[in-house]
């Protein structure tokens, strides 16, 4: 006999409810989306009469999760970016020279003088006196190397050591190089999510493409320019002792020295020790603030390293001037009035509000290890958007309804009762999508309308296995009993082995294919919970009723 106990029925009716109420706040889209930025905003800024007025737009008692378009749909802009590890390999081995240094003077008695001399991008080049103790400098050095931490490079050092004439040249080895190239990307991914992440953009999309380039989609926003203004530059600030000022672009800046151009006046250059102060690494904070002029100007924060180092250099050099650069360009250039403590101060120059409020979003978000090269971008118009939503709509509508006809066509009143599961079934769906926050695409959109013909498959199983117990003379009850029963193997086995193809496609895909994968391995288990359970419980609530003693099916 079909018999459903009450527990299960009141759990079957709940869990439909409850995933249909948290895909409710879908169907008044942009009034959910006009709270929600609401919401976010005056968390991080302060309330505002125009803020709270956004709030209200809708009850703060209800769900608010929004399915979240992706790019093709909501428009925005695209970046295809290639990260120049090899600038990498140059700041390493620029870094290297100190210890390299030390090390060979305390072998000077037998090398002699060492003095460092210009090479390749990426290759330390040290000239020594003695070149007949060449050996002794290269066993020097070697003794700096240290092991690799990968498991490409397990056995390997990270340098490589050997000598030329009188020129002793130190390199990154291959495997360090791998690493490296490798930790780049991964820190790139990461700054560039934070940097977009701040401010306040829905839902990017930011993934590894190859080996060295990164694949930036962000939608709802302006344009490509703005997002390239946003990430495309290193933020890499640092903090140099000023050696002179000059008008001349090809002023030879001397040994140990570079020169860079004014951010604000055309035509100033700054000659300035290489070696730093202080860097944006050992930055704290970064805010938007106005100096006491009231112009646009960027408060900051040392850590307390870098405060150390950034008062102990104020106290010692009074009087001198002390330039602020941002990617090579000297935003300022003022003179230590006194001594600064506190680990604290301002970065004043020619900001607007924007200005400002987007150099305190990069500095915030820390520095690019390396530059980045645009080689593709597009932005993605909201017509287009609109256009690839009105396409998804109608191909879903249509492939809707033909299932609906065609159901009901074939299996009368079992198939309006399988076309009420299959409306459920889209519902859950869209709940489902919802509460984990996953991005809805263009192929998504194909993921949902290929579920819709999938849907009813397990349907046709079972009511096909009716039909051939009803022929046997069984009674209707015993007829879809069994028809359940002997479907069900069937129904588990099709399911799990597009399931599996569509956890296959997720791992190894990215992009459209993995938003193709997550509705269409949502879609799977709401196909099959609906076949299984709802379809069932409707069929047994009508047959307790109605108590019919022949069914057609």
């Amino acid at each position: 006999m079909l018999q459903i106990p009450f527990w299960k029925r009141l759990m079957i009716w709940g869990v439909v409810a409850l995933v249909l109420f948290m895909a409710m706040p879908n169907l008044f889209y942009p009034r959910v989306e006009t709270h929600n930025d609401a919401v976010k905003t005056i968390e991080a800024s302060g309330e505002t009469p125009e803020l709270l007025e956004g709030v209200a737009a809708w009850p703060s008692w209800l769900p608010s999760g929004l399915l979240n378009l992706g790019l093709d749909l909501r428009g925005g802009a695209y970046l295809l970016a290639d990260v120049q590890v090899e600038d990498v390999y140059a700041d390493r081995m620029e870094g290297y020279w100190p210890e390299v240094r030390d090390a060979l003077r305390a072998e000077r008695d037998t090398i002699g003088a060492i003095r460092q001399v210009d090479g390749p991008l990426g290759e330390l080049h040290v000239k020594i006196a003695n070149p007949e103790a060449m050996a002794t400098a290269i066993t020097t050095v070697k003794t700096l190397s240290r092991p690799i931490l990968s498991l490409t490079g397990v056995g390997s050092n990270d340098i490589d050591v050997k000598g030329q004439g009188d020129t002793l040249i130190v390199t990154l080895s291959e495997a360090e190089k791998t690493a490296t190239d490798d930790r780049t990307i991964r820190q790139s991914l990461e700054i560039v999510r934070r940097r977009v992440d701040e401010v306040g953009t829905r839902e990017p999309t930011i993934q590894r493409q190859g080996e060295t380039r990164i694949v930036i989609q962000v939608p709802g926003i302006g344009s490509a320019d703005e997002l390239k203004a946003l990430i495309g530059t290193t933020a890499k600030l640092t903090f140099h002792p000023v050696v002179s000022r000059t008008g001349d672009p090809q002023a030879n800046p001397g040994p140990r020295n570079f020169l860079a151009p004014a951010m604000e006046d055309d035509g100033v250059f700054y000659i300035l020790e290489k070696s730093s102060v202080v860097t944006g690494e050992e930055l704290t904070d970064a805010q938007p603030a106005f100096d006491q002029n009231g112009r646009p100007a960027v408060s900051f924060r040392f850590n307390p390293t870098g405060a150390r180092k950034f008062g102990d250099y104020t106290r010692d050099n009074i009087g001198s001037p002390f330039a602020i650069v941002l990617d090579n360009e000297v935003i300022s250039a003022p003179t230590i009035q006194d001594h600064i403590a506190g680990g604290s101060g301002i970065i004043t120059g020619s900001f607007t509000i924007e200005d400002s409020t987007q150099l305190a979003v990069l500095l915030r978000a820390g520095a690019l290890p390396a530059e980045m090269t645009f080689l593709q971008e597009r932005t993605i118009g909201p017509e287009l958007g609109q256009d690839s939503i009105d396409a998804g709509r109608i191909a879903t509508v249509v492939a809707f309804v033909a299932v609906l006809v065609f159901m009901w066509l074939s299996y009368g009143l079992f198939g309006i009762f399988a076309n009420i599961a299959l409306i459920i079934n889209v519902g859950l769906i869209f709940g489902l999508l919802s509460i984990i926050g996953a991005t809805l695409t263009l192929p998504g959109i194909a993921g949902i309308v290929l579920t819709v013909g999938m849907a009813v498959d397990a349907n046709v199983l079972v009511f096909e296995r009716i039909r051939e117990e009803l022929k046997t003379a069984k009674g209707p009850s015993r007829a879809i009993e069994l028809g359940y029963e002997k479907a069900l193997s069937a129904i588990i086995d099709a399911n799990i082995t597009t399931f599996i193809t569509a956890v296959i496609l997720f791992v190894l895909g990215s992009g459209p294919v993995r938003g193709f994968s997550v509705t269409l391995a949502l879609g799977i288990m709401t196909s099959v919970f609906s076949a299984i359970f709802v379809t069932r419980l409707i069929i047994v609530i009508w047959f307790e009723r109605r108590r019919p003693r022949t069914i057609e099916v």
